[in-house]
């Protein structure tokens, strides 16, 4: 027993290190790549496009981060399918983080075990919050070049699976607990920043209510491709009044819907999809690839655009994209 805790702090104490790493370079840029639903399963032909796309946008990106926002695995041997995906980022020494979507853990192994076994593979920065709902919460500061500051904050939500209210069928939301742990870590970035809420990211696997009433809005800045309704939560429990309350998140980033990519700006927050980056595994109607997130440090907003095979797509320029010129 004394030996699995020794093993287990020393897992924690390396991704500690991993992620007192995370800054940006010295042209203060930060670059992350999101992959999201690759549904991987282990020795299935299908998803043999889903590790080549992997490696192909690596290997174009060279990013600073990569976060898995759910559905990593869709068929069992769970912790082969898992590690398969997963090693192709550690691999590289790139640091990387995962958190959970509906279907990861249906593959015989629970949420559980499954965080166990991206815990124990190098490089992750996936980490769990205890006392709140969920298993995969967590947040990954990024520093200023010089190491002095937190300049970017990532917040790092387990989005959960389906409801669990009888009355009230589909996804389940982002429970309260969560979202005052958010806030209670928002208001002491700020007030360690003078006041001033330090810009930040979200990532997540089912998309907000928010992201339907944006897509639909006639006046809404909309890029990308918008093939499906955004399956989302029937219920709202509130994080994006939250998010707008807090003042600091710049962009929420989620998955989950296969046939959409799109960013759309609702309300000065940017909400964004990844590209769906599996195989054949599960119903896809796009090129696989992955969505791309370049920070600068000191200034507002990002630059997002989506890697396919082959090219890159949709660039834009969050505001200033989203932004209608003065008439």
């Amino acid at each position: 027993m004394k030996k699995l805790l020794c093993i287990y702090c020393l897992l924690c104490i390396t991704a500690l290190a991993y992620a007192q790493n995370l800054k940006f370079n010295a042209n203060g840029k930060f670059k992350i790549v999101q992959f999201t639903d690759v549904h991987y399963i282990f020795n299935d032909p299908r998803a043999e496009v889903a590790i080549e796309r992997i490696n192909e946008v690596l290997n174009a990106e060279n990013p600073d981060l990569v976060m898995f926002t759910g559905d990593v695995i869709y068929g069992k041997p769970a912790e082969k399918s898992m590690r398969t995906v997963l090693e192709q980022v550690s691999k590289r020494k790139i640091p990387f983080a995962v958190t959970f979507g509906n279907h990861d853990d249906e593959q015989g192994l629970s949420r559980e075990k499954l965080f166990e076994i991206i815990e124990s593979i190098p490089y992750s920065l996936t980490a769990t919050t205890k006392g709140i709902s969920g298993t995969t919460n967590f947040i990954l500061p990024v520093k200023s070049s010089d190491g002095q500051k937190d300049a970017e904050i990532l917040y790092v939500f387990d989005s959960h699976s389906y409801s669990q209210i009888k009355e009230v069928g589909g996804y389940d939301y982002i429970d309260f607990d969560q979202i005052q742990w958010y806030r209670e870590h928002s208001s002491q970035y700020t007030q360690a920043n003078g006041g001033i809420p330090v810009p930040s990211l979200a990532f997540f696997h089912i998309p907000l209510p928010e992201y339907n009433q944006a897509a639909t809005y006639e006046n809404a800045a909309l890029f990308g491709i918008r093939k499906e309704k955004a399956c989302a939560p029937a219920l709202n429990s509130g994080l994006f009044t939250a998010m707008k309350e807090m003042g600091d998140i710049e962009g929420v980033f989620v998955g989950h819907d296969h046939d959409n990519d799109y960013a759309v700006m609702w309300q000065g927050i940017l909400l964004a999809y990844g590209r769906y980056t599996g195989g054949n595994t599960v119903y896809n109607n796009l090129p696989n690839g992955a969505r791309v997130i370049e920070l600068t440090e000191g200034e507002k907003g990002f630059r997002t655009w989506i890697r396919v095979k082959n090219h890159t797509e949709q660039e834009v320029t969050f505001p200033e994209s989203f932004l209608k010129p003065n008439k």
